[in-house]
């Protein structure tokens, strides 16, 4: 399958997944997206008349996220358009200058994005994404069970996913898994009638790993989903809190494996496969791997510009680790080695290093890296520029407290809990990124305004951003998987409050106690 093929769409009009839908959600879909597309407007006038007595720039802005707000809950237009018109509002009705506002794209965060989707943009070209799939499971004993696969896939999506977008990582990964589920299929056929693979309880089981996987493994990194990176920002730039790339890693390691063993115990239990085991399925993966055959110049040297980033991106918080924190070493490496100047060093060389070099031939040409989801770029620089303004105006603080009388929340146990399933709803119907940009200001001005760490209800409202796990709506892997027919609806809100429920509580307990034992204040 080619890289166009497979290249993920995160923003989706309603004719672009009409096809995808059944008659019943179809309608549904119109009546949320064309609903939005009035209610916005006027929910946004209302929010602004009711908040008068705020002072003008506040005021104005709670009418606009209002607006933004719904716009993104219903998808009335794709998310990144609300998102640059929101930044347009922002300036005409006079909540902030131009310079203010689009300078979040100057933000060093946009280039650690833009860089990390080049690289991945040249894993899915030359096959490294397959090429590591298909070497997991070749390991001895991996696909001897049912089971067995549907965790082996879970590990290759959520590790992959913690490098590489979510997005990106899912549509991968899932005509490999539907390979595997077609295998099974026509084996069952054999001893029987024929088998419907959309209907096997396996296929959902695996489909729903990929989906599940991507999203929990997106939080191991910070660059692994858009959330982790505008919550990072947030902290550094709003409360001078700054949490380097490998402390991060060991703030989320103890958090992901958890989620991830939680989550393998829910799938198989809730969507146990019809069989234990299946023969050949060893020799479907060899074939597979075959036909990718050796590694090419460009495979190799995709590896190369990946090892590259990642050693530099670790490297100053494992100078740190090994200093303490104090020394001029690591300040000079951690001004040195900016994690934005390292990705666009670590995508430059793929524009650099030689495929065939007689023909002046690339790893990468700028058209392949312009096929990058510049929509989530843009949805990020926005979420930077309203997430500042939310604390600026004074908005969410004023919010906070609000919420915090309202519910008589005061300490760090409840306000945390209180920001993680804020921040979980709210994922459940719009972006992952829209939910951090609402829910972190707010969970960082509640911790203040009763002096304990922001941190923590900062973090936990970061990692409960991409916990949207009920709906085909709530995550674009979510919608990949879905979309082929393998996932019921019933079996992926099931499964979705399930693990939504387990995943606050390992949130709020993990983001405690690793934030606490790492001294992030």
């Amino acid at each position: 399958m080619s890289s166009e093929s497979r290249r993920p769409a995160t923003y989706r009009t309603f004719d672009e997944v009409k096809e995808t839908l059944s008659p019943a959600e179809q309608r549904f879909e119109r009546i949320r997206r064309t609903s939005g597309l009035f209610a916005g407007p006027v929910v946004g006038v209302v929010v602004y008349l009711l908040c008068a007595p705020l002072d003008d720039p506040a005021q104005r802005l709670a009418g606009v996220l209002s607006w933004v707000v719904v716009y993104w809950i219903t998808e009335a237009i794709p998310i990144p358009v609300t998102a640059m018109l929101a930044m347009a509002a922002v300036i005409i009705f006079g909540i902030a200058d131009a310079d203010t506002v689009f300078g979040s794209f100057g933000n060093s965060t946009i280039f650690v994005f833009i860089g990390g989707f080049i690289i991945a943009e040249a894993m899915r070209k030359h096959g490294l994404d397959r090429r590591f799939a298909f070497a997991i499971l070749s390991i001895p004993g991996v696909s001897a069970t049912t089971t067995r696969i549907i965790v082996a896939f879970g590990a290759i999506t959520a590790l992959l996913s913690g490098f590489v977008s979510n997005t990106a990582t899912a549509a991968m990964m899932m005509p490999i898994a539907a390979g595997i589920v077609g295998f099974l299929a026509s084996v069952l056929s054999r001893d029987g009638d024929e088998v419907d693979p959309q209907r096997l309880h396996f296929a959902t089981a695996l489909m729903l790993m990929v989906a599940y996987g991507a999203s929990v493994g997106g939080l191991l990194t910070p660059v692994g989903s858009p959330p982790n990176l505008i919550g990072r920002a947030y902290l550094e730039e709003e409360l001078d809190i700054v949490i380097p790339f490998f402390q991060w890693i060991l703030l989320a390691f103890p958090l992901v494996a958890v989620m991830f063993a939680v989550l393998c115990l829910l799938l198989v239990r809730l969507n146990r496969p019809e069989v234990k085991r299946v023969e050949g399925v060893d020799g479907y993966i060899r074939e597979e791997r075959r036909k990718l055959g050796s590694m090419g110049t460009g495979s190799r040297n995709t590896l190369i510009a990946f090892g590259v980033a990642v050693t530099l991106w670790i490297f100053p918080g494992a100078v740190g680790l090994v200093t303490g924190g104090e020394s001029d070493f690591y300040d000079t490496v951690l001004g040195l080695l900016d994690e934005g100047a390292v990705a666009i060093i670590a995508a430059s060389l793929l524009f650099v290093l030689p495929t065939n070099w007689s023909q002046r031939s690339f790893t990468l040409t700028w058209n392949d890296a312009a096929r990058i989801d510049w929509g989530t770029i843009i949805l990020f620089g926005s979420g930077i520029a309203l997430g500042g303004l939310l604390s600026s105006t004074g908005l969410a603080e004023t919010m906070g407290t609000s919420l915090s009388d309202l519910l008589g929340t005061s300490s760090l146990v409840g306000i945390t809990i209180l920001a993680t399933v804020i921040a979980v709803l709210i994922s459940e119907t719009t972006s992952n990124t829209a939910s951090v940009v609402v829910v972190a200001p707010i969970a960082a001005q509640l911790a203040l305004a009763v002096d304990v760490n922001p941190a923590i209800p900062v973090l936990a409202a970061v990692f409960g951003a991409s916990f949207g796990f009920m709906l085909p709506v709530s995550t674009p892997p979510n919608a990949i998987v879905y979309g082929t027919g393998m996932v019921p609806i019933t079996k992926m809100v099931r499964s979705g409050i399930v693990f939504d429920l387990a995943g606050i509580v390992i949130i709020v307990a993990g983001v405690t106690g690793m934030a606490t034992l790492l001294g992030i204040q």
